[in-house]
């Protein structure tokens, strides 16, 4: 959608709003880094935990040392020794884990609130997840608000014509057909709106 706009039109954004469903990994990595365009889209998100223990975002990433660090102050790290074989221990660009030590956890206080029912606790990294922390970043922006009340009104649009015109569903086949439909559909619905705007004309006063 994003290409044929650009093409068609020559309109290129510099943010996007979406819903929940387009906030994977592979979306909004390729908005960022290959596009990029500021997505203000809710960003998948299945590492927060609802058990009172530490869930992803308190660990602290370490980009420098690839590695991510407690809040107790440890390090877990992906590998913790150098390989013979230049083939291991490459990045294969998916998910990543990131492990403490065994002997490092049984001897934190806090391991009751960090990984009671493991010996020692580790974290995974996702793919892209720079452009997550980036999306993450940018809903908390007052430009979030702005794009999340645009999206609202787009889709208020839709639901009325599904709900109000009745268009929850197409009665002319093809694609030429649903084209024509719409673009009725879209005309009655721009056609109601006009009305409202016009100013009423003040009623005559009533004589005796």
């Amino acid at each position: 959608m994003l290409d044929r706009t650009e093409k068609r039109f020559g309109s290129r954004p510099e943010w996007l709003a979406a819903d929940t469903a387009y906030g994977n990994a592979e979306n909004l990595g390729w908005l960022v880094k290959q596009r990029s365009i500021v997505p203000f889209i809710p960003v998948i998100d299945k590492s927060e935990r609802t058990d009172g223990t530490w869930s992803r975002p308190d660990f602290e990433w370490d980009e420098a040392n690839d590695q991510y660090i407690c809040p107790e102050g440890h390090a877990l790290k992906q590998y913790r020794r150098n390989y013979s074989d230049a083939n291991r221990g490459q990045d294969t660009g998916g998910r990543k884990k990131y492990r403490a030590l065994k002997a490092t956890c049984q001897a934190c206080p806090s391991k009751d609130i960090c990984c009671p029912k493991a010996e020692a606790r580790y974290v995974t990294r996702e793919p892209n997840e720079e452009a997550r922390e980036f999306a993450r970043a940018g809903r908390t922006t007052k430009a979030s608000k702005v794009s999340r009340d645009k999206r609202k009104k787009v889709e208020m649009l839709f639901a009325h014509l599904k709900r109000i015109l009745g268009l929850n569903r197409l009665h002319l086949r093809g694609p030429n057909g649903a084209k024509d439909e719409c673009l009725l559909a879209a005309i009655a619905q721009n056609l109601q709106k006009l009305a409202k705007l016009r100013p009423q004309c003040a009623k005559p006063a009533a004589t005796a």
